[in-house]
């Protein structure tokens, strides 16, 4: 049988929730590889709605998980419903979503707050030393859940010549 991985979306759009082309890639290679992959998203209201058209803020309200469930076509659990024991990994795509439904780095940055269930889940896959696979802005979480990991966010060369 293969790995068991736990995927978690924060909404659908690159702007505003999960990005579509990295959560898409992850699950071909999870599926390729004969991962058996279930996918969670927290049950909140998005901070804000994004018109991808144009790339401006809207005034609509929407879910990041019924919004997840346009990737996740519909088969898709509450995060809260998540238990570590029941998978080998865990992996959260990129997307400006993360920094801000799953947490607030979008508006506070290094003193932002993560979102409970995002934090319990890499807490407990962190404590059963099981993997966790952080893509694009993902890393972020793992610099706020986990004081003093180092991580690495794009290719910018101005902080300490790293």
């Amino acid at each position: 049988m293969g790995k068991r991985v736990a995927l978690v979306l924060a909404g659908c759009g690159v702007f505003d929730g999960s990005e579509i082309h990295e959560a898409s890639a992850a699950l071909v290679h999870l599926s390729r590889a004969g991962a058996e992959v279930k996918i969670f998203a927290p049950n909140i209201e998005q901070r804000d709605v994004v018109n991808h058209l144009k790339g401006s803020p809207t005034e609509e309200k929407r879910n990041v998980l019924v919004e997840s469930a346009r990737l996740a076509r519909g088969n898709i659990q509450d995060l809260a419903e998540l238990k570590a024991a029941e998978f080998d990994a865990v992996i959260f795509p990129g997307g400006f979503g993360v920094a801000k439904n799953l947490c607030s780095w979008a508006v506070d940055g290094k003193n932002c707050t993560v979102n409970e269930h995002v934090n319990s889940t890499l807490q407990a896959f962190h404590s059963a030393k099981k993997p966790i696979g952080l893509c694009c802005i993902s890393p972020v979480l793992a610099a706020k859940v986990f004081p003093g990991c180092e991580v690495t966010v794009g290719q910018d060369k101005n902080v300490d010549g790293r």
